[in-house]
């Protein structure tokens, strides 16, 4: 496929009217950018990671991520507030685990991405 400069050849109308139809508005796409920040992060995905495979509390999940349970908290805050974390409460325990199967499929997505 050869690249053209600017100048060589028209403007290719129809592709871009077809991508117009469906481009999202700038709304839409400034939430995508600020939701894939959160997984801009380490730590937030090393969380993502584990709680792809189970359940967990704080506790348990900073004893697995050699991490302080603040730092954990911290991190499920911003993963709750991106709406990618949900917590319920057994007794005294909270328990953590991903929203839905959106957040594991864009996780399982990158990972294959990059282990490619």
């Amino acid at each position: 496929m050869t690249e053209h400069i600017c100048g060589e050849c028209g403007v290719h109308q129809e592709i871009i009217d077809k991508v117009s139809n469906v481009m999202p508005d700038e709304a839409a796409l400034y939430d995508c950018a600020e939701l894939l920040k959160v997984f801009g992060d380490s730590t937030r995905i090393r969380i993502i990671f584990v709680l792809s495979r189970s359940e967990m509390c704080v506790c348990d999940i900073a004893k697995l991520l050699n991490m302080t349970q603040s730092a954990i908290s911290h991190q499920l805050r911003v993963l709750k507030q991106a709406r990618l974390v949900t917590a319920r409460r057994d007794g005294k325990t909270i328990f953590y685990s991903l929203c839905d199967d959106h957040v594991k499929t864009i996780f399982y997505h990158a990972m294959e991405h990059v282990m490619e």
